[in-house]
């Protein structure tokens, strides 16, 4: 059976995917944002977020490994070196993919640009529910605040 076995084929065998895929990474590295079609930005983000992934840990080995997957030396220093230190707490999210509204003229393909998320962004996160229950509400009410709890413990010199 072939359950999670889904792969962005681009349509082409697994040696050219490979070097597209290597291509696309290492332009992506080196300009921080390239355009491109949709399948293929797609295919590039969790190829590019392993590699960075491998930079975040630094050693020898994984510099080897990344180069392995890359085929390219400046863009592994450059990862390695400056891309690595951007992402360094960041858990996972290294891409941002935007859809482009024009198709490309020759063939009308779906465009989309790529680009790496700045150090600083904390992207979207789902905010709380507005609405309270009673009992959270009570207990808010009741509760003493902050800067009331202080001033009553500490003692008084005189």
């Amino acid at each position: 059976m072939r359950h999670s076995k889904h792969r962005h084929t681009l349509g082409v065998k697994k040696e050219h995917r490979t070097a597209l895929l290597a291509n696309l990474a290492s332009s992506l590295i080196k300009k921080g944002r390239i355009r491109t079609t949709v399948p293929k930005a797609k295919a590039l983000r969790p190829f590019v977020e392993r590699v960075i992934t491998l930079a975040k840990k630094g050693d020898l080995h994984r510099r080897r490994l990344a180069l392995s997957r890359l085929r390219d030396k400046e863009a592994v220093q450059l990862l390695f070196g400056e891309r690595a230190s951007e992402f360094a707490k960041r858990e996972g999210g290294y891409t941002r993919i935007y859809k482009l509204a024009m198709p490309r003229i020759g063939d009308a393909a779906d465009m989309a640009i790529i680009e790496f998320v700045g150090a600083g962004d904390t992207g979207y996160k789902k905010g709380r529910s507005r609405v309270k229950s009673k009992a959270s509400k009570a207990a808010a009410e009741t509760a003493p605040t902050a800067e009331a709890a202080p001033e009553s413990e500490a003692p008084k010199q005189d």
